[in-house]
């Protein structure tokens, strides 16, 4: 009894040594059939890739699509075929698959997710599929060449058809500008209906400075934080926050410049003494600023003793060539820059991001529009001095 005793004692003490020795093994491959589980769980991404006219032993380059080059992956072209594979973004960015070779120079934005994608590229005719939001991306994407190709055969036109008459230029700039609607047009409803995805956020990011600030402005509402995270698409949205604080109906920001002769003035030098003043946004280097000075000149000259005043914000950089077009377009009225051409202060305060750009102010500091030109500048101002 005795012995047998000490013997189980002996077996239970072996038993627990023995767990003792091999708990860290057997912690190590539970952690491991863990891991090796979660990996299963998040498959990676495979793209399979055909491309026609490419030869065997040349390249095609998966790279970032805000900075082509920035390399991400490369891939050899064996048989008219290519494969990437990797791990899926954790946020939803498109990447850039390009191919530039034996006479052609083709590309396409990919979504890396998990799955098996397909890519056919071809000269004029390049199709993605394998995930919803490349689908999504490759039907919008051909439906909008559509319209932008049908566009630039107009341009091209306008440009190059000598025998084209006023009336029939300015026809098919009215088709021209109606075709540039719907597109833009059916831009924003395929971003509306993708906001909460990574197509949405690709749109912002490629379209957001040609969309309207207001809508813009209600699709930010309704993006998820990871994608106004983006650099791309936070950039989008400093700019519209800054044109909606310099909307219409809302007072406008002063600041500080040197006129031509080096004296500093202020913006409220100017408004407080005038019935209504036009910030205007321009440069001596700019074409459409210099198209469009005689209309200003104009309105200047027939509204100016009645309290309407002009202060030019120019994005020169050079003294001596802002002093000579100040000159040559007949401008009478004030003038301040910084001499930063696009850094200027003064228009990063009001997001310009294109000249010629008007801000029209009243005397007591309401902005009352933005962006007349031409004829609807001075429309505007009869309807305020009558």
């Amino acid at each position: 009894m005795i012995c047998l005793f000490i013997e189980k004692k002996l077996i239970f003490a072996y038993q627990i040594n023995y767990y003792r020795k091999n708990m860290k093994k057997v912690l190590f491959l539970a952690a491991a059939a863990m891991s090796m589980a979660a990996c299963q769980e998040k498959a990676g991404y495979t793209i399979d890739g055909t491309i026609a006219g490419a030869n065997d032993g040349e390249y095609v380059y998966l790279s970032s699509i805000n900075d082509r080059t920035v390399v991400l992956d490369s891939a050899v072209v064996k048989g008219g075929k290519f494969q990437f594979t990797g791990n899926p973004d954790s946020v939803s960015v498109p990447k850039y698959i390009s191919y530039k070779g034996n006479g052609q120079n083709m590309n396409v934005g990919v979504f890396l997710q998990k799955g098996n994608i397909k890519v056919e590229m071809a000269e004029g005719n390049t199709k993605v599929s394998g995930s919803s939001e490349n689908e999504t991306l490759d039907e919008f994407r051909n439906k909008y060449l559509v319209i932008n190709n049908k566009v630039g055969k107009l341009i091209k036109k306008l440009r190059t058809d000598s025998s084209l008459s006023e009336a029939q230029k300015d026809s098919l700039v009215k088709v021209m500008d109606k075709m540039e609607s719907e597109g833009t047009e059916f831009v924003l409803k395929t971003l509306e209906a993708n906001v909460e995805n990574g197509v949405g956020a690709f749109l912002v990011s490629t379209f957001g400075y040609s969309l309207d600030i207001e809508d813009l402005n209600k699709v930010f509402k309704k993006m998820p934080q990871q994608y106004l995270s983006l650099e791309s698409v936070s950039h989008i949205k400093k700019y519209v926050d800054t044109v909606i604080k310099t909307a219409t109906g809302k007072k406008f920001i002063d600041f500080s410049m040197d006129t031509p002769e080096g004296k500093t003035v202020k913006l409220s030098d100017f408004i407080t003494k005038n019935k209504y003043t036009l910030i205007d946004f321009w440069a001596s280097w700019c074409g459409p600023c210099r198209m469009e000075m005689p209309n200003v000149v104009a309105a200047y000259k027939k509204f100016h003793k009645k309290g309407f005043e002009i202060v030019g914000v120019s994005l020169d950089k050079d003294l001596d060539k802002w002093k000579q077009a100040i000159k040559d377009l007949d401008i009478t009225w004030p003038q301040m820059s910084d001499l930063k051409a696009w850094q200027c202060e003064g228009a990063a305060l009001y997001g310009v991001r294109s000249i010629p750009t008007t801000v029209l102010v009243s005397q007591d500091g309401t902005i009352v529009a933005r962006n007349l030109r031409g004829d609807e500048l001075e429309k505007k101002l009869l309807e305020l001095f009558e």
